[in-house]
């Protein structure tokens, strides 16, 4: 008999992401990256998993989830960590997957992040997404922006998360963190009335569909500084993602749009070092240059990345240039940094060029 709090406890302090629970398997943790049993655990019986899960939801919760049988939900645990959980159906049985949210707020130079990171942060308007895959670090990318703002300007800032991950406490801003199920219905309802809200930055937490995609442009049109996310590996492949979202006939428009309201694109994914314990972000950055704004105006997705490797003097990098650097410091392997190239071919000739 396993008490769920407990085992975050224990995933806390061994500094793991997340806790997995299901039936027939022993509760399992992500650390570094890497899957392993919670040591001296048994299997669990449906019975375990069900009971573990609704030990954490209050009645309404349960009721949604028996109807849906899916359910997000965020708490927090003794002053510790909040977590972020995800309670699902499997197979006739109960499945309980955690992610652990440190309650500090680290700061973009605490995670590693390039200085044009915190440059798009000054940007008046316009739009900026942080992408990449589940697990990827974006929530935390998005906290270190939001709280850097916080910190250096005075802003009214909107929140709409699903659930809310990092608590920002009020510092020069104002902000609003509106979780989708408790403090509105859905993320197209709270679209529907943030700009009634007077915000100068909104944060979208998922751009899902075309509404979403449709506000966040509108709203960065009309002056707003908007962030957002996607599960998407690169820059080019999130502007084909968006504009594939729309009608095909909507393309030339739509491109136009987003020329001159996009400010930046962050991709990034969590690599394990080799030269300490933990994990690396290793990110690609696109800055909406004049020459990067025309291609997009454009539609020619394809140059985008010529224009991203050529562009640091903006302070752009690619995937693999990061990659490359990372691993010639020592930092990750090079297993890990082929495994997680955009272009392997070309990640092949960098780390194997001289000085390069």
């Amino acid at each position: 008999m396993y008490d769920i709090r407990d085992l975050i406890r224990q995933a806390y302090e061994l500094k793991a992401s997340d806790l997995f629970i299901k039936a027939n398997s022993p509760p399992m943790l992500r650390l570094h990256g890497r899957i392993a049993a919670v040591e001296g655990t048994e299997k669990l019986s449906g019975d375990d998993t069900r009971r573990m899960a609704y030990s954490i939801m209050t009645h309404e919760q349960i009721g949604r989830f028996e109807h849906r049988h899916e359910l997000d939900i965020g708490w927090e645990l003794d002053g510790l960590t909040r977590v972020r959980t995800n309670v699902y159906q499997q197979r006739g049985t109960i499945g309980v997957v955690s992610r652990l949210v440190p309650l500090k707020l680290y700061t973009l130079e605490q995670l590693g992040m390039p200085p044009a990171v915190g440059e798009l942060t000054k940007s008046r308007q316009g739009l900026l997404l942080v992408t990449g895959p589940t697990g990827s670090g974006k929530s935390t990318t998005l906290a270190g922006m939001i709280n850097k703002i916080n910190e250096e300007q005075s802003k009214n800032i909107v929140t709409i998360e699903d659930p809310i991950e990092f608590v920002h406490p009020d510092k020069k801003c104002i902000i609003s963190q509106r979780e989708v199920g408790i403090d509105t219905d859905s993320f197209n309802d709270a679209l529907k009335y943030v700009l009634r809200q007077n915000p100068d930055i909104i944060l979208i937490g998922e751009m899902r569909d075309v509404e979403s995609v449709s506000v966040a442009l509108q709203a960065a049109e009309t002056g707003h500084l908007v962030f957002g996310t996607l599960h998407t590996a690169s820059a080019a492949e999130t502007l084909e993602r968006i504009v594939n979202l729309f009608p095909p006939e909507d393309k030339m428009l739509l491109c136009m749009r987003m020329s001159q309201s996009v400010r930046g694109f962050i991709a990034q994914k969590l690599l394990p070092r080799v030269d300490t314990v933990g994990r690396v972000a290793a990110v690609e950055i696109m800055i909406a240059t004049p020459t990067v704004a025309k291609l997009i105006e454009e539609g020619k997705t394809g140059n985008i990345y010529t224009a991203i490797q050529e562009g640091g003097f903006w302070g752009m990098q690619t995937m693999n240039q990061c990659l490359t650097r990372y691993f010639k410091a020592g930092i990750i392997s090079e297993d890990d940094a082929l495994a997680a190239a955009g272009n392997l071919t070309e990640l092949r000739q960098m780390i194997r060029r001289p000085g390069g």
